[in-house]
């Protein structure tokens, strides 16, 4: 799965210097989620002024704001856009190196259950969802770079939390303990899906194959063979749907919780009339941004479970190889 991309030296170009081109543009990605933070403060503060006082601004001043943000938000767009053109091509190229490799072994392997389905679908799912994670992994960690240095500077507004009084840095330490409750909660509620997701795969294939094996013979596929394999393919996935019903329970109701907490635990300090509504805005914004951050693994438990799965077929797969791997030229 990763030797046949990332050690392979016909591949080095898009797995090592793809991978850092990857992380680079999305660094800036993130610079640029600064500049708009910044922006939200300032032009929050501007209609803050617009409002108590008529008049005490002119339209070419309003102007001139709403066109700071259309340019920055113009080049994230040009950017997010031609990163995810690059990033298509580097999952298939990993998916390509993965093709090869297993396709030189595959008189060992074709005898194994569903190598068909893990040769064809099953490298091309790996390849997309550890590149989608491991941006994903790479961005909360430069949001958190970026914007932890924010939220605790600005945490310096907040003199007061209800409840609890005076906390230094507390919207920091409010953040971290949010994320780190959801994550426990949802990896124990979550404890089984692997395991359910993987057996998924089994019986799709399963049925998979003897459909395949009907369309060239006659006695394959028949009524109740195919009854009982799509049994089992239904027993599975309503067992699934039952266990991800509380998982997602437990998910969204985690989420939307989260949402009122900040402004709960802001609730003294806009009484007070402690900070101006751009001094908010941009609390709120860092505050959203270093908590998703922090929730990386909340967010993606799902994916994260499909990933599992895979990597367990996969492994299974490879166990089955005896040989040195072969040199794959790219194609």
């Amino acid at each position: 799965m990763f030797k046949s991309f990332f050690m392979n030296r016909n591949w080095m170009h898009w797995s090592v210097a793809g991978s850092i081109a990857i992380l680079v543009v999305t660094w800036y990605k993130v610079q640029l989620d600064v500049k708009i933070n910044e922006w939200f403060g300032s032009f929050y503060d501007l209609l803050q002024k617009a409002l108590t006082t008529p008049n005490s601004i002119t339209f070419e001043e309003w102007l001139a704001g709403c066109l700071t943000f259309m340019e920055i938000a113009a080049l994230y767009v040009v950017i997010a856009v031609i990163l995810e053109f690059f990033v298509r091509h580097y999952v298939f190229r990993w998916r390509t190196a993965m093709n090869a490799y297993y396709m030189s072994y595959w008189p060992q392997l074709r005898e194994i259950e569903g190598a068909a389905q893990r040769v064809q679908e099953d490298t091309m799912r790996f390849a997309r969802i550890v590149e989608g994670l491991g941006v994903n992994l790479m961005r909360s960690l430069m949001t958190l770079v970026a914007f932890l240095p924010i939220l605790w500077t600005l945490s310096a507004h907040v003199t007061e939390l209800p409840w609890f009084g005076a906390v230094e840095h507390s919207l920091v330490y409010l953040a971290i303990i949010s994320a780190a409750s959801g994550t426990i909660l949802l990896a124990i509620v979550g404890i089984k899906l692997p395991g359910l997701e993987y057996n998924n795969q089994k019986v799709e294939a399963a049925y998979r194959k003897e459909l395949v094996f009907g369309e060239d013979y006659e006695e394959r596929a028949a009524p109740p063979t195919c009854d009982e394999l799509f049994s089992n393919v239904r027993k599975n996935y309503f067992t699934l749907y039952k266990h991800y019903l509380y998982f997602d329970i437990a998910k969204w109701s985690y989420l939307q919780f989260t949402v009122i907490v900040p402004f709960i635990m802001l609730g003294p300090t806009i009484i007070a009339a402690g900070v101006t509504l751009g001094v908010i805005q941009q609390i709120l914004r860092a505050f959203d941004k270093v908590e998703t951050s922090f929730q990386f693994l909340v967010h993606s438990w799902g994916t994260i479970v499909e990933l599992i799965s895979i990597y367990k077929r996969l492994r299974e797969f490879e166990s089955n190889i005896k040989e040195p791997v072969p040199i794959s030229a790219p194609a």
